[in-house]
């Protein structure tokens, strides 16, 4: 088995790509598609490993992304932005080949750590967060079949928004705009800074089969929206926004259901809501839909050991910081977050 590394000519995009497209293991974020999002997007080095076997037949790939800043250091990230990504193999031998050649790669950029995301414990040795799970949801063949069991309170909760005039849209680069517009304004809100418009664009041209956005609307203004990615049988949303000040209509409900509808009619069989920590309101919120915890593992190698690192916005270090940003006029953070974010993984 050899390690070759993307410096090389030896890696070939579609090889790649149906080596991710077979494995059952695979998540959306293996696709070799990814690098170019990042590359363009971020301006970011990326590492894509992979192992060979015999008649150069791949065995197991690993992406990887380089970050670096003064403010938080530098982390090699697989992958960062995502809740998943990590070393996919089903050999344990390649995957100890592929961890090694991260761990030179890590020690080559002097990094801080090495974070590898996945959502299987398939080291016990590695220094590992798992205060994170993603909220899935097994999907009926038929809408009408998930809109019965969902019961009472929640189905009224999803036709108010509609009773008040609100209507629902599933498309594409279409509805960016307006998906960017509520987006960044909730992150504003929430103290985060914001994706840069062009990531998502990067996105949706890179995947235009895979991934949409969906959008509600009271009148022309739109008041919650959501980005969708599908690969294989799950379709997962990893963004998801509301105006608060269209709370009281419950349009973020109306969103959630059209996209549940989405997948359904899609032929999706799981829907994953994101991530989530256990007991807050976000996963409250994901459970009342019937979604259920899996849990997620996201492995470190540190090259002086100490603590695995914290760089979220639950680190009371970065209180101040969060304050301060949710008092910043809304075009200053669409200017300055795209700035920032790009090195939080």
């Amino acid at each position: 088995m050899t390690i070759s590394i993307d410096s090389s000519a030896e890696i070939d995009a579609a090889s790649w790509d149906t080596y991710v497209n077979g494995s059952p293991r695979a998540s959306l974020y293996h696709l070799y598609g990814w690098k170019n999002v990042v590359e363009d997007t971020f301006g970011h080095r990326t590492r894509y490993l992979v192992a060979r076997g015999s008649a150069d037949q791949i065995l197991g790939v690993l992406p990887l992304v380089e970050l670096k800043s003064r403010m938080f250091g530098r982390m090699l990230v697989s992958m960062p932005f995502f809740n998943y990504g990590g070393i996919l193999t089903a050999d344990d031998d390649v995957r100890r080949g592929l961890l090694a050649a991260a761990i030179e790669a890590a020690k080559e950029i002097r990094a801080n750590y090495l974070e590898i995301r996945d959502d299987e414990d398939w080291n016990q040795e590695l220094p590992r967060k798992t205060s994170k799970v993603s909220m899935r949801l097994p999907l009926p063949d038929e809408p009408n079949e998930l809109w019965k069991a969902l019961g009472s309170k929640l189905r009224n909760q999803i036709q108010r928004p509609r009773k008040e005039g609100m209507t629902a849209t599933i498309g594409g680069e279409e509805l960016l705009d307006a998906f960017y517009d509520v987006f960044a304004a909730n992150m504003r809100d929430l103290g985060t800074p914001v994706y840069s418009k062009s990531f998502f664009r990067n996105i949706l041209r890179q995947f235009p089969d895979r991934t949409w956005i969906a959008c509600v609307r009271a009148g022309d203004t739109p008041v919650a929206a959501g980005f969708l990615a599908g690969f294989n049988s799950q379709l997962e949303i990893p963004w998801a926004s509301s105006l608060r000040a269209y709370n009281r209509q419950s349009p973020n409900m109306l969103l959630y259901w059209q996209c549940l509808e989405f997948a359904c009619q899609r032929g999706f069989k799981v829907f994953d809501f994101g991530r989530s920590t256990m007991g807050e309101s976000t996963f409250k919120f994901k459970e009342q839909w019937g979604a259920k915890p899996h849990q997620l593992y996201w492995h470190y190698w540190l090259p002086t050991g100490g603590d695995i690192p914290q760089v979220n916005p639950s680190n009371r270090k970065y209180e101040a910081a969060i304050g301060a940003w949710r008092r910043l006029p809304l075009p200053v953070t669409r200017w300055l977050g795209p700035k920032i974010v790009k090195y939080i993984p």
